[in-house]
């Protein structure tokens, strides 16, 4: 896996009003997930398949720092390796690994600019 964008996630304050909103002005279509208030989203059609996402209520990976904007999340082949690599080139984890049965495991670093960004080793047959 080449460390690509993987996944997005849109944070709302209502997640109601987000959902209709990117349904009608952009066709995406919603999932109900996991927890309350969490949809998966499909951006694009079979033929064009787009990166998918998750729609979710606004949180705070960061303590003290909501989360505004779009969270990526890259696809890796070792968490443990690219934690190594953060760190080494002057990133920062902010949330330590974080396993998502049937997923995958997850991270969240700060990048040298404040930019907080996702990496998940996703399971077998995954991602």
């Amino acid at each position: 896996m080449p460390n690509n964008v993987k996944h997005f996630a849109v944070h709302a304050d209502d997640v109601d009003r987000a959902r209709k909103f990117y349904e009608q002005a952009f066709g995406w279509q919603f999932t109900a997930w996991g927890p309350p208030n969490f949809y998966l989203i499909k951006t694009g059609t079979d033929e064009d398949p787009g990166v998918h996402g998750a729609l979710q209520g606004r949180r705070e990976i960061v303590k003290g720092k909501p989360t505004y904007g779009f969270e990526c999340s890259l696809g890796v082949d070792d968490i443990d390796a690219t934690i190594k690599a953060v760190e080494a080139n002057g990133g920062k984890i902010v949330m330590p690994k974080y396993h998502i049965p049937t997923v995958g495991t997850l991270i969240f670093f700060e990048d040298t600019e404040g930019n907080v960004v996702g990496a998940m080793q996703y399971e077998e047959g995954q991602g």
